[in-house]
């Protein structure tokens, strides 16, 4: 687990087995000859001590890793590197099935049953991956779900931890061989629940049930011709496109279906990443058909709606997900600390939210509105985006009114509350006046204009009280100053207290400056060197030195050349 297995890089921890290997065939002088290989057998009477069994369970390891990182590729693996995957994975069986036998002759009872399960698990994971026998795999991952069972009733505590995990991640194998069979009937939802459980166990089943379900998706696409939005209707000829748009609209049922209310807002967070980045491939698959299209223009004409049409639902999500962090967000604002005890939220941050969700409307209102055709749906639409933004410039204007009055400013924090008013106010009116209501929105802008008026008197009586009392307190800063400039109730510097144990930070939950000495020191006026002004200098007549000065001697030859 600390050489990549806890976060899934098989890569790290195959090289990470192979280093181990170098260091153990070099420690016990096994090395395969040099210059040329000889292979050297590793039976009962080779192994004198456990550091050749640790040889062979770290190879077993390192060929189980490197078919792990093969089915981790990208766009998984394709028939050539399959069939290696699945010969790494007999590799991993053969050295697991000789390091049972091996702790079988040479290790104690709980060691070989440790080694047998270990073994039973491999031949398991082949069989799974090789998509035949499952009336076997299910035998040998019942037979490691036993031995771990019980193993886990005995010894410390950390090992019984350890093979319970281990019992937990075959669970899922064994329900999933058992579906195989026929001997159980899982839904697609219980093989969903099962898929999202974690362990370097379940990889190689989450990597089938992946495959399972995008060779469903691709299925299911061939049917799906069209793409529907605000009365539009274009054609999808692109089966990549296809099956982007239908796994986004598959994880859209899991927000809006009956069991949203139920999710956790983490997962509805990770299901909206994920509409996302689904809705982000289909565009890249339209662009891709867009630079392809050539001069065909009833072609370029379907592409381009569909690309403006994808790209509305995606801006539409991407407010779904700031509402939900908006949510989030008031849920702490009135709590001081939260279950996790993680940061309060300020009212700073609801107010950048808010600036988000004002964005995002206003693209979406850009990109809905652009084009010629417009059809009453996209008006509608448009409208209500722009009844939205109101909505939310009104709760921005409530929350930058809150953090105006965390910070004691009384007169603005009143005059926002109030413009939040009257734009609640406004927002509340033109909701009513549509046709079709948004009860949520309605009640929350009722709920608001109520929270800005309390406030705003709040705030009105606040900023009063404090008015009545600054001459009070005026006059009392006042009466503490003396006229010598020195505060008499200060209190005294470290350096000037040293006599007293008392100490000069103060305390931990106050913020006050440390009074250790006065900084920067004043100046203090020192002793100077007397000024020595030579006065002599300009009455003095220096010798003339002219005739112990070189003379230029010329003659004729440097006259011509003058």
């Amino acid at each position: 687990m600390q050489h990549g297995l806890r976060h899934g890089d098989y890569g790290r921890y195959r090289r990470y087995c192979t280093a181990r290997l170098r260091r153990l065939y070099k420690s016990l002088k096994f090395t395969h000859g040099r210059g040329k290989y000889t292979r050297r057998a590793m039976n009962e009477s080779t192994v004198t001590e456990v550091r050749y069994l640790h040889l062979v369970l770290y190879t077993a390891e390192r060929a189980w890793s490197h078919a792990m990182e093969k089915r981790q590729l990208l766009d998984g693996p394709n028939a050539k590197q399959r069939i290696y995957l699945i010969g790494r994975l007999r590799k991993a069986v053969k050295w697991a099935d000789l390091f049972s036998r091996l702790c079988a002759a040479k290790g104690d009872s709980r060691t070989s049953l440790e080694a047998e399960a270990y073994a039973s698990c491999m031949n398991g994971l082949l069989l799974f991956e090789q998509d035949r026998n499952w009336d076997t795999a299910l035998k040998n991952f019942i037979s490691a779900r036993a031995v771990y069972e019980e193993l886990g009733k005995y010894g410390d505590l950390e090992n019984q931890v350890l093979c319970r995990e281990r019992v937990e991640e075959l669970e899922p194998s064994v329900r999933y061989c058992r579906h195989k069979i026929g001997e159980s009937n899982l839904k697609t939802s219980e093989l969903l629940q099962i898929g999202e459980m974690e362990g370097p166990a379940l990889d190689l089943f989450k990597a089938k049930l992946e495959a399972a379900m995008a060779e469903a998706r691709s299925q299911q696409a061939a049917s799906l011709t069209e793409f529907h939005w605000l009365g539009h209707r274009f054609p999808i000829s692109n089966a990549k496109t296809r099956v982007s748009i239908l796994k986004a609209q598959e994880l859209e049922k899991d927000l809006h279906g009956p069991a949203a209310d139920s999710l956790p807002v983490e997962k509805k967070l990770a299901v909206f990443d994920k509409i996302y980045t689904a809705y982000q491939e289909a565009r890249s698959f339209i662009r891709s058909d867009l630079a392809s299209a050539g001069n065909a223009d009833s072609v370029k004409d379907d592409l381009n709606g569909l690309d403006k049409a994808v790209g509305a639902v995606l801006g539409q999500r991407t407010i779904e997900r700031n509402q939900l962090l908006v949510s989030i967000a008031k849920s702490k604002l009135a709590r001081h600390r939260d279950d996790k005890n993680e940061k309060v939220t300020k009212p700073e941050e609801l107010v950048r939210l808010y600036d988000l969700l004002l964005q995002n409307t206003g693209d979406l209102s850009d990109l809905v509105s652009s084009g010629r055709d417009r059809k009453p749906e996209e008006v509608a639409f448009s409208e209500d985006c722009v009844l939205c933004s109101i909505a939310f410039r009104a709760q921005r204007c409530f929350y930058l009114a809150k953090s105006y009055s965390s910070a004691g400013k009384r007169t603005e924090a009143y005059a926002l509350y109030c413009h939040a008013q009257s734009l609640a106010e406004n927002a509340l009116k033109k909701f009513q006046t549509t046709m079709d209501t948004d009860e949520a929105m309605t009640e929350e802008l009722k709920t608001l204009y109520n929270e800005c008026r309390a406030n705003s008197c709040i705030e009105h009586a606040t900023g009063i009280m404090e008015d009545e009392k600054a001459p009070e307190n005026l006059s009392k800063k006042i009466s503490t100053i003396s006229l010598s400039g020195v505060d008499k109730k200060a209190e005294k510097f470290l350096i000037e207290k040293l006599d007293v144990y008392e100490s000069a930070v103060g305390e931990s939950n106050v913020k006050s400056v440390p009074r250790i000495g006065v900084f920067p020191p004043a100046f203090q006026s020192i002793p100077r060197n007397p000024i020595v002004l030579d006065l002599a200098y300009n009455c003095i007549d220096f010798p003339s030195l002219e005739n112990r000065m070189k003379k230029d001697k010329k003659g004729f030859i440097s006259r011509l050349w003058r």
